[in-house]
């Protein structure tokens, strides 16, 4: 059957033209003791050996990902192959288009099982995470071998059958394989709808039998393959009256070609075609767009702010408050005299340096994974690989949280640090994990791949035993020890100033809404390829633009949050620094609301499941994001604040 190429546009792995033409084609920190060190060493590799595979994914060579000569030889040879020998070949899992969270075992649909009966393939923790559930094929695709029409089997399908298949037709479900570690993709079957005269539209369920290779090599080696269905070889399996068991026959058949593409380029078409270039033109403007806002809030900051301070320092640096009337002055610069209270600490200290400090760990956590990005880690179809990576980084970089927190309670003379090492190890994981039970009871309910085996939950809970809570505690206790101060410029009061009544959109909520906006403006229109990526079949591999708008979020979000500090304190609002915090953060409430939008407005997402994976791992992640961008708008804004009152006379 002739294979068309698919819409123009943002790319898809899948074709959905396969009701026409039949066709899809293949397309992811204070000193301790030596014993200490020894310790933390070990539990170190308990996180690498979990997570190793996923760096030495099959399929990649060393320009990928570095290897070294030798370990790039013992690669290459799992994937040399002689004439008629035997090439791996898995079925993985299958599932409403839709619904890429849907995703259940390929043998829940009654396909052909192999004679010796089914074998599951060993996979590694990122595999598992992402879903993965390769077992064995009938597929008889041996290297460099041509097959005409092969018969798969000849099977009879019981009503229950048929059933099956035809809920998997009208729900436009897919299958996926792996050969040779390469992708590829199919359709169960289609729907037609027939016209007749002075009568409704009828709807027909076919099934397709027959799945067409096309095998390209080069040498020894595979490096591109293709899967079509064939839209003449179906079976009516329609739900009419009377319709019983019926016996159908499967086929299959394969065609070697040899090509000049090199194995270590093989991977190189899965993200060429990620994007066309006219969708790289619209992720230039987002970035230009981002630029645009930075410089406008930029120069809102030269022209306003600075004009304004540097007036203040003049004032104050040269003692003329006897000039000009104080109560004038008062009026007009109010964030000089609440320097006795703009230093006093905030309210639920431990809350609030276990948020600063679970959101340096995720920051310090995004740019660890984008440098394992930019050095090319992930690309199209590095299955788990991403997942692994975030989980064994967030793992080590636990005690930058522990640290930060500790370290930051103790310069706000809190005593109980023992609470907030907890709080600090419980504030993310905590929620995540509650999220997740619900999320994974709801999988199991629905016999989902996505549902995580009990082994990978416990290995899971083993490396935060061994390694998170460890290293937040450690640190923690770094924290605590360490000689750092506090150094006010200015001496607090001991007792607080009465804050003026402010008007309405002085407020937290307004304050928040006015902070968030900014930032998520810069961010929205790259946003949409990154949902259209997790939660679609889109590949997302431009990594270098999706850094350069991660800065400028980081950028735009530190500059609003410090204009935002000076209004408030210019009122005579000290309690800036809860402020500070929810304002840099509020952009996670907005990638929240975007949600609602991109789920009924963009996606063709239903069901329960689906839609509680969606909205409930979304919000773990926007939360995440909230602790994040509310841990650097309180960092510049402190800087700020610190910088203003060095550059006057306290009194």
């Amino acid at each position: 059957a002739p294979c068309v190429d698919p819409e123009p546009g943002f790319w898809s792995p899948i074709s959905v033209t396969r009701v026409v033409t039949g066709c899809t084609r293949t397309v992811k920190m204070a000193r301790i003791t030596h014993h200490a060190v020894v310790l933390v060493a070990v539990l170190f590799g308990v996180v690498f050996i979990s997570g190793a595979d996923c760096f030495a994914v099959r399929g990649t060579t060393k320009p990928e990902i570095g290897l070294s000569p030798g370990a790039t030889r013992k690669l290459l040879a799992t994937h040399q192959y002689r004439m008629r020998e035997k090439v791996p070949l898995y079925a993985n899992k299958a599932g409403p288009f839709h619904n890429p969270s849907e995703t259940y075992q390929y043998y829940d649909l009654p396909f052909c099982e192999p004679d010796t009966g089914l074998k599951s393939k060993i996979e590694d923790l990122g595999e598992v995470l992402e879903g993965d559930r390769m077992t064995s094929t009938p597929y008889h695709v041996p290297f460099r071998v041509d097959k005409e029409n092969e018969s798969l089997c000849r099977k009879t399908l019981t009503k229950a059958d048929l059933k099956k298949f035809r809920k998997a037709v009208e729900e436009d479900y897919y299958f996926q394989m792996f050969y040779d570690d390469l992708p590829i993709w199919g359709f169960v079957g289609k729907i037609e709808k027939i016209l007749k005269p002075n009568a409704n539209a009828e709807m027909r369920y076919y099934l397709f039998t027959h799945v067409h290779f096309d095998v390209s090599y080069n040498g020894d080696k595979v490096v591109e393959i293709n899967v079509s269905t064939d839209p003449l070889r179906t079976v009516d399996i329609t739900d009419d009256a009377g319709a019983g068991e019926k016996t159908i026959e499967f086929s299959y058949s394969a065609r070697w070609k040899e090509t000049h593409i090199p194995f270590d380029r093989r991977m190189e078409k899965y993200s060429r075609y990620s994007f066309l270039p006219q969708h790289l033109e619209i992720h230039w403007f987002s970035i230009i767009n981002s630029c645009v806002t930075v410089l406008l809030l930029t120069g809102f900051l030269a022209t306003i702010l600075m004009r304004v301070l540097k007036n203040d320092f003049i004032k104050y640096t040269t003692g003329r408050d006897d000039e000009v009337g104080l109560s004038e002055e008062s009026d007009e610069t109010g964030w000089k005299y609440i320097h006795g209270d703009v230093f006093r600490f905030p309210r639920f200290t431990s809350l609030f340096c276990a948020v600063i400090g679970v959101g340096t760990q995720l920051f310090a956590m995004t740019m660890g994974v984008f440098s394992l990005a930019l050095i090319g880690v992930f690309y199209p179809y590095n299955r788990g690989a991403l997942l692994t990576a975030i989980l064994v980084v967030y793992a080590l970089t636990s005690g930058i949280a522990g640290y930060v927190a500790a370290n930051n309670y103790r310069q706000m003379g809190g005593t109980l640090w023992v609470r907030n090492v907890l709080l600090t190890g419980s504030l993310f994981c905590g929620p995540m994990f509650v999220v997740f039970s619900f999320l994974n009871t709801v999988a199991i309910a629905y016999r989902s791949t996505a549902a995580l085996p009990f082994g990978t939950i416990m290995v899971i809970l083993i490396i935060w035993a061994l390694v998170t809570f460890p290293l937040t505690v450690l640190g923690g206790i770094a924290g605590k020890n360490a000689q750092t101060e506090f150094n006010a410029p200015c001496r607090t009061t001991k007792y607080p100033r009465e804050i003026p009544t402010l008007p309405w959109y002085r407020s937290a909520v307004p304050q928040m809404a006015m902070a968030g906006f900014l930032p998520f403006s810069a961010i929205y229109i790259e946003l949409y390829y990154i949902f259209a990526s997790v939660w679609g079949h889109k590949v997302y591999t431009i990594y270098s633009i999706l850094f350069i708008v991660f800065i400028i979020l980081v950028i735009v979000t530190g500059f609003i949050t410090i204009a935002l500090t000076y209004f408030q304190l210019a009122v005579e609002d000290h309690e800036w620094w809860w402020r500070a915090v929810v304002c840099g953060g509020s952009t996670g409430v907005f990638i929240y609301a975007y949600c609602f939008y991109y789920y009924y407005a963009r996606s063709d997402m239903s069901g329960f499941m689906q839609t509680s994976f969606f909205f409930g791992y979304m919000w773990t992640i926007c939360y995440g994001f909230f602790l994040m961008l509310g841990n650097v708008g309180f960092r510049a804004s402190k800087l700020f604040v610190m910088h203003i009152y060095k550059a006057i006379k306290c009194e």
